[in-house]
């Protein structure tokens, strides 16, 4: 029997696509939000599908949503300050989570405290279910399969190409001011460190060209240790940032120690509500039309030597996010996932499901 799968945030702009990607599957979710005139529009629009009020700032209405064994996907961000409502509601019933998260922080959290939690529920958390840090997980995944026991270190970059203007949605842009001064980690000496955002560069090639990626935390570095054994070391960067890479790299040691600072987070706070004030809620249809997605992921021996490369292409980010969400939940929805707690891609699916229902909504290797 499939599950029941619940769509919270599905009216946001990632909310709304994830949920049109769910009816292409043939799925048919309930939508949660709290905007029931807005709910009820969407339902229409999608086929007269159900719809269920619920509101972060009243846990007990997104706890309601959900019974044992449901399939929870959860859109509703900034995750650090919206987040914590719908985790706690899947530990609670027990239910499947996923989540289209880039926010390092929350993804830490969930595995460290919310993974804990769900193990004795019997919930299963899968967080960053999208754009972050999907691509990452699966290219390692397949570089470490080849690589084998010389897996020493990987490195990750993500980086877009025919993006032109504003390539980034209001919700996305938000959650990256929300997160600029919390506290940064990365894997290094077999280990997870602090670590501020931006502290280190890698130079990674995407068909023929060079790109500068600024490091940053990841779901990569909770999960691929898992995968590899041998593993010291993992990097997850990105070129996104264009002609503001290098500044951003020169700035990272002051953005841990102005992290401490209550006055700091409160100006973080502020950019991202002026962010969200100025911005269009999404990129425009001609950006979309253009964006590709690629993401790198190289493996090397203790030597430093080159064993293992694997390069996975998608499309344009919010309807690659969309795509993956749908196919998790569907997925989970009618064969559940393997294992409990918090879990990795290739954790909850295993490397060939996750390689096939990647292919399925346009995620590729090259």
């Amino acid at each position: 029997m499939t599950a029941r799968i619940v769509l919270f945030g599905a009216t946001g702009y990632t909310g709304a696509r994830t949920a049109e990607a769910l009816t292409e599957r043939g799925a048919r979710p309930v939508l949660a939000g709290r905007d029931p005139a807005r709910l009820s529009a969407l339902a229409d629009r999608l086929g007269g599908l159900e719809t269920a009020r619920a509101d972060v700032t009243d846990p007990a209405s997104v706890g309601a949503l959900l019974g044992s064994g449901d399939v929870l996907v959860t859109t509703v961000g900034p995750f650090l300050q919206l987040g914590r409502a719908a985790v706690d509601a899947a530990v609670d019933a027990g239910a499947i989570y996923l989540d289209s998260t880039g926010e390092p922080p929350f993804v830490r959290r969930v595995f460290e405290d919310g993974g804990r939690r769900a193990a004795a529920t019997g919930a299963a958390l899968i967080p960053a279910f999208g754009l972050d840090y999907v691509p990452g997980n699966l290219a390692a995944a397949l570089a470490l399969a080849e690589a084998g026991d010389r897996a020493h270190r990987v490195d990750i970059g993500y980086g877009l190409s025919g993006t032109s203007g504003q390539a980034f949605s209001r919700g996305t842009l938000m959650s990256l001011m929300g997160v600029l001064f919390e506290p940064g980690f990365a894997f290094r000496g077999g280990r997870l460190v602090a670590e501020p955002a931006g502290r280190r560069l890698w130079n990674f090639e995407i068909d023929g060209r060079v790109r500068r990626g600024l490091s940053i935390g990841g779901s990569e570095h909770l999960t691929l240790p898992d995968l590899a054994p041998t593993l010291r070391t993992v990097g997850v960067h990105l070129d996104w940032f264009g002609s503001l890479t290098g500044t951003a790299h020169r700035l990272a040691p002051l953005t841990g120690l102005a992290g401490r600072l209550p006055v700091t987070q409160r100006a973080a706070r502020r950019l991202a509500g002026i962010v969200g004030r100025r911005v269009a809620e999404a990129p425009s249809e001609a950006t979309l039309a253009r964006a590709r997605t690629h993401t790198v992921a190289e493996v090397r021996d203790a030597a430093g030597e080159l064993v293992a490369r694997a390069q996975v292409d998608g499309p344009e980010a919010y309807g690659l996010t969309a795509g993956l969400l749908a196919w998790g939940a569907a997925r989970a929805a009618e064969h559940g996932v393997r294992g409990t707690g918090a879990l990795g891609p290739v954790q909850a699916f295993g490397l060939a499901e996750l390689t096939a229902g990647a292919a399925g909504v346009g995620l590729v290797r090259a």
